[in-house]
């Protein structure tokens, strides 16, 4: 194999280097911020591993020794270049394969986000010839990670994985590759390709369940780290593995495959097939360096609204409070409260819409007029004349087993496998491919805003549909996917007609933020994190994976708590989205006075918020540790959060990365005694007299 061409782009602080072979076989040989590559010094070995798109099909030989790999398909391998465009930041790059029954076309899609140095990569094949099955395709496949122009050991990189659970978020853990299990193997004294493959698969329509769908990978002997972030409300895959003899690491980013996920798409001839979006991008510098280029991307792909610029104050009743059981008893007082502590919007969760239990009749949301016998509508009214928008809880996804509604409906409504509607948690999955079930979403939602006023949706997701559907799919897999996105769809519709409605994205907490969803909504709910300190720590890592006025975090004044206790519960949110909670109309004035003082810094500095970068400048914290940090950086400042949990060491010291001019304590402002600070030129010393404290500080930057 020989060069025959060399196209080269660059893109923002990217250098794109495509070679086109002897054989028109394009392959991608540099996607880095480092300088072009010398190609008269390529190493033939990274040329040939480098296909752009793999591909496989049914009843196409696999033609190497590969384990579980997703690499090195004939189809991919022997793709010919049609045409490479640029048009503006994208990319589009055309590949046809044609031989005997086959005739296809890969258009692979690499787009430059705004003034980012992030990519969106997709591929779209195009079936002109017999009908073929489809068993996966990559959405990005990119060989030489994380290296310059001559080879090191890829082991030494560490990977950072976000590992989830309920009520246990985005706990970050990193490992070099080779501990992960991913070394060198030899033959005799040359290099081989292994079978090792380090992989993370979802499955279901929770996107989160157990990992977030994005990674990072550190070169700490070269200081620049690759990351990707997979788009999909359901199923993905990615893995990292050696390539080309042994030399190179590759990454592939995949929406469901059938090795992973059991899915497989028939596609006749004139038909389509989109992957999912992977975003994809390599910078110079670390952790916080590539949650910084990841922040600046998920913003440029939202969808604009004024929510995440003005960052309104909710209420929800939930958390800590009244718990799913609502009344407009136990409403009115809470109300009055949440108005006068400063609150903009007020959410009634979950039970609204049954007389007592409600958890498997849900379905035709419909107030109880048992928990209010004047009618929701008097409640909205209410809250609205207390200078509050309302909200209510739906889960508008699921009818629950002993719904009158859901047993008078057919089975195309429904998620269902072997002919049965799925059960889960006592509860049916509605199948959004289903243009009924759509316009009976849409008319439960204008039903809540016409006749009770409402501004929000608390959407919640507590059950997933295992799976998928084997109804009207070619694999039960490519149910789901298509279901997924006939979800997506329906909300764009939603909010094209009710541009200004805020729909909260709930997954019993955080089991659903992927930026397939979180693209369209503005708030994410985070976690359902009881324990305020174990919340602290999952607040100060979420941005990680949510921008930071889009993460919604529980504070959660306890009844019977202290000072200290109201402090630590505020700070949890002040630099994110606060959803205030807890019985407030039981706490004494101390205490709401300190409620309404969070409330009152927030409203100063959330003006930042949309801007400013996160960072964490004492490493990702993860539930249980002693101390932990976390900083939103704005142009000229720095807002500072720290906390301390349970620890034997009253003292935590901060590096900061700039000259420090000043550091001062914004909340709370009356007990600055029990938090006493001292800095140098770039370090600040705390000194915390007691556990459970949280303080809030802005720092001046020369």
């Amino acid at each position: 194999m020989n060069i025959q061409m060399v196209h080269k782009y660059k893109l923002g602080n990217t250098n794109i280097i495509f070679a086109v072979t002897d054989e028109n076989k394009i392959r991608l040989v540099q996607f880095t911020p480092f300088p072009y590559f010398d190609m008269e010094k390529i190493d033939l070995n990274l040329l040939d591993a480098s296909n752009l798109v793999e591909l496989q099909l049914t009843g196409m030989n696999q033609p190497n020794h590969k384990g579980n790999k997703l690499g090195n398909t004939f189809i991919g391998s022997n793709l010919e270049l049609e045409e490479i465009k640029k048009e503006g930041n994208t990319l589009i790059i055309s590949q046809k394969y044609k031989c005997k029954d086959i005739d296809i076309k890969v258009e692979t899609i690499i787009e430059r986000m705004m003034n980012t140095d992030v990519f969106r990569w997709t591929n779209i094949i195009k079936n002109y010839g017999e009908k073929i099955g489809i068993e996966y395709i990559t959405s990005i496949n990119i060989t030489n990670l994380n290296q310059g122009q001559f080879f090191q050991k890829y082991i030494d990189n560490v990977l950072y994985i976000p590992h989830n659970s309920w009520t246990g978020e985005l706990q970050w853990q990193q490992d070099t590759l080779k501990n992960f299990g991913l070394n060198f193997h030899l033959d005799g004294e040359k290099l081989q390709d292994s079978t090792k493959v380090i992989s993370i698969t979802n499955n279901s329509s929770w996107s989160c369940s157990q990992y977030s769908p994005f990674a990072i990978l550190h070169n700490p002997l070269l200081n620049i780290s690759s990351f990707w972030q997979i788009e999909n409300n359901g199923e993905w895959h990615w893995e990292l593995t050696d390539c080309g003899l042994g030399k190179y690491l590759a990454l592939r980013g995949l929406g469901p495959t059938e090795p992973n996920n059991h899915w497989w798409k028939s596609l006749e001839k004139g038909e389509n097939f989109e992957s999912v979006p992977v975003a994809y991008g390599t910078v110079n510098g670390g952790f916080n360096e590539c949650v910084k280029e990841l922040t600046g991307y998920r913003r440029a792909i939202r969808r604009e609204n004024e929510d995440n610029n003005k960052c309104p104050v909710i209420f929800n009743d939930y958390m800590n409070c009244l718990m799913g059981d609502p009344t407009t008893e136990k409403e009115l007082p809470l109300i009055d409260k949440a108005a006068e502590v400063g609150c903009e919007y007020y959410v009634i969760d979950c039970g609204w819409y049954s007389d007592g239990y409600w958890w498997d009749s849900v379905g035709e949301w419909l107030p109880s007029s048992e928990r209010f016998p004047e009618g929701i509508e008097f409640l909205a009214k209410y809250i609205r004349n207390k200078g509050m928008i309302p909200g209510l809880w739906l889960e508008i996804e699921v009818m629950g087993i002993n719904s009158k509604l859901a047993q008078s409906l057919p089975d195309d409504w429904f998620i269902c496998r072997h002919g049965k509607r799925i059960k889960d948690h006592s509860r049916y999955h509605l199948d959004f491919r289903n243009k009924d079930v759509r316009d009976h979403a849409t008319s439960v939602i204008e039903r809540l805003i016409n006749n009770y006023q409402i501004g929000y949706i608390k959407m919640d997701y507590n059950t997933p549909t295992g799976i998928g559907s084997d109804i009207n799919s070619d694999s039960i897999s490519d149910g789901l996917l298509q279901h997924n996105r006939a979800y997506i769809n329906w909300l764009d519709e939603l909010f094209s007609k009710y541009p200004d409605l805020i729909i909260e994205n709930c997954g019993s907490g955080g089991m659903r933020h992927d930026y397939q969803m979180l693209a369209r909504h503005s708030i994410q709910s985070v976690t359902d994190q009881t324990d305020y300190l174990r919340n602290g720590a999952i607040a100060a890592a979420c941005a990680s994976a949510i921008t930071p006025e889009q993460a919604a975090i529980w504070s959660y004044p306890l009844t019977e708590g202290d000072a200290e206790e109201v402090i630590f519960n505020m700070i949890n949110s002040m630099l994110l989205r606060i959803h205030q909670s807890g019985h407030l109309s039981n706490l004494n004035e101390e205490r709401i006075t300190l409620v309404k003082e969070g409330i009152n810094v927030y409203k100063e500095i959330r003006k930042d918020i949309p801007s400013a970068i996160p960072t964490w400048y004492t490493g990702i914290p993860k539930i249980d540790d002693e101390w932990f940090s976390f900083a939103l950086e704005s142009k000229q400042e720095s807002y500072l959060a720290v906390w301390r949990t349970n620890s034997l060491n009253n003292q935590f010291s901060i590096q900061v990365p700039y000259e420090i001019e000043n550091v001062e304590q914004i909340y709370p402002q009356k007990s600055k005694q029990s938090g006493k600070h001292i800095h140098t030129k770039d370090t600040i010393l705390f000194d915390f007299e007691k556990n459970k404290m949280a303080r809030l500080y802005r720092i001046t930057r020369k």
